[in-house]
């Protein structure tokens, strides 16, 4: 039979085909003709194809049309495993099973996934029907099955390092998982209604009702008590967290916050005073600095060697990014200011020449990157987390994004090309799958590993080793792409 495939752009392909091939397969075929990964099918009606359905299943004729939609494939990860997925497609897992890397036995039901969140142990997808699938170690959020049959209509989940909440429709929140790191909130169901925002700190959870209260549940040293500040938290509109606090911004620009005092949880009525007016807040692992007033001035708290004492007047800011335990402000001239600890990205005397007309920032946990407007890349912080890049200055040009994992940069050129940098175990070394790196759509990244789609519909993955000879088969089922698996330099 033959069949039309169309792109939304116009561009157009006929492709002949037995009208037993799976839709998979007819994907690959459109995906190869049209030189663009990760492709969805949908029919004369608009709905998306089953990639498992033959195209009789399908419910397909000789000579039907269908839609080609371009999907953007993202990946998360648990503290050591891996989830790859697209908006609405199947998933594929790798690394150690007891954290998440095997999801053999939910596969089937794994579809129409629309986004996935990650615990230190387990994950949780959110399907486009509105339930939940869990897998993963049951004790930090893989087992769902307490709270399955509540799990329905959901909108969306949020994790802390051992459990998941999940917001239903009506405004409801469900918690599963280890209780210390805020799996049971059945305590404060009765003040969890018409919940329309989670944030979570490590261990500890906080609900944004749609009145601007607030509610927080997990351990309180890491912010999962807010009854002393809870008079405070009224016309709040967001809230931001880093390991151990919360600071949450009301409509009048004030700013409350709570969790460990050190790292954020408290402020003295000077600091207080100061925060009026703020647009939005940044935070490191034990502090916080944020955008306030009409002038764009940074204002900074907690702990001293992340960040919080910031020691000079600073205006002008655009945005600000955060390493580990350093900020970077990026501000409206096109420079770069950095504070924080000085070998996390706290120092950028050495480049500080170089920062200027620039316009992205990117972090590993103790580096920075700053891409200029004429493609170049401007790196500082520890080495060994790609804070040096000088060797690479002739390959790091005509640069359009850059993306990062823990430890490790990869930059994706305007040709297509990639260039990688920083710790070879964090896929900074991708030389063994170099000639591959090519025609490259899109670059995704988790803790440890990279993974780049290229327009021809190949997948080729680099970085930490642990699980990776797993990956192949899976992601050839599901894509229907070519994949290249490479592990560093030494290693097995």
């Amino acid at each position: 039979m033959e069949l039309h495939v169309c792109l939304l752009s116009g561009r157009s392909v006929s492709l002949t085909t037995a009208l037993d091939a799976s839709v998979n397969d007819l994907t690959a075929s459109a995906q190869s003709a049209f030189r663009q990964g990760f492709l969805r099918l949908t029919n004369q009606e608009g709905d998306f194809l089953d990639p498992a359905f033959s195209l009789r299943e399908a419910g397909l004729k000789n000579g039907d049309t269908l839609m080609a939609i371009a999907q953007n494939a993202r990946m998360v990860a648990s503290s050591d495993a891996f989830a790859l997925w697209c908006c609405g497609g199947r998933v594929v897992t790798w690394g150690a099973k007891r954290a998440g890397g095997d999801s053999t036995m939910v596969q089937e039901q794994l579809n129409n996934v629309q986004e996935i969140k990650a615990s230190d142990w387990a994950f949780a997808a959110l399907l486009a029907s509105g339930s939940v699938v869990c897998w993963g170690d049951p004790e930090y959020g893989g087992d769902c099955g307490r709270v399955e049959d509540q799990l329905q209509r959901v909108t969306q989940i949020q994790s802390t390092a051992g459990a998941f909440s999940a917001i239903l429709d009506d405004g409801a929140v469900i918690s599963w998982g280890d209780p210390n790191h805020g799996g049971d909130s059945s305590w404060i169901e009765d003040e969890l209604q018409e919940v329309h925002q989670l944030q979570s700190s490590y261990r500890a959870f906080a609900a944004l009702l749609l009145d601007g209260s607030v509610c927080a549940w997990g351990d309180p040293a890491f912010g999962g008590d807010c009854q002393q500040v809870r008079e405070q938290l009224v016309d709040v509109c967001a809230i931001q967290s880093n390991l151990g606090a919360f600071a949450a911004i009301r409509r009048d620009g004030s700013v409350v916050t709570w969790g460990d005092a050190e790292g954020g949880g408290q402020m003295n009525l000077a600091l207080q005073g100061e925060l009026r007016h703020v647009c939005c807040i940044q935070s490191t692992a034990w502090a916080f600095a944020a955008v306030a007033g009409v002038t764009r001035r940074v204002v900074t708290w907690g702990r001293s060697g992340y960040g919080g004492d910031l020691a000079q007047q600073l205006e002008g800011v655009l945005e600000i990014q955060a390493s580990e335990r350093a900020f970077a402000a990026l501000l409206k001239d096109g420079r770069v200011v950095t504070w924080g600890f000085p070998g996390f990205g706290g120092d950028s005397s050495r480049v500080r020449d170089q920062l200027y007309d620039v316009h992205q920032i990117q972090s590993t946990v103790a580096a920075f990157a700053a891409v200029r407007t004429d493609g170049s890349v401007v790196t500082w912080g520890d080495p060994e987390h790609g804070g040096d890049s000088s060797n690479l200055q002739e390959r790091l040009v005509e640069v359009q994004q850059i993306q990062s994992t823990l430890s490790a940069f990869a930059a994706l050129r305007k040709d297509g090309s990639v260039v990688t940098w920083g710790s070879r175990y964090g896929g900074g070394d991708s030389a063994k799958v170099q000639d591959q790196l090519k025609d490259v759509q899109q670059i995704a990244a988790s803790r440890d590993d990279f993974v780049a789609m290229t327009l021809e519909g190949s997948v080729v993955t680099w970085g930490n080793p642990f699980g990776r000879k797993h990956l192949v088969d899976p992601l050839k089922r599901v894509t229907g792409a070519s994949v290249r698996v490479a592990s560093p330099p030494g290693v097995a």
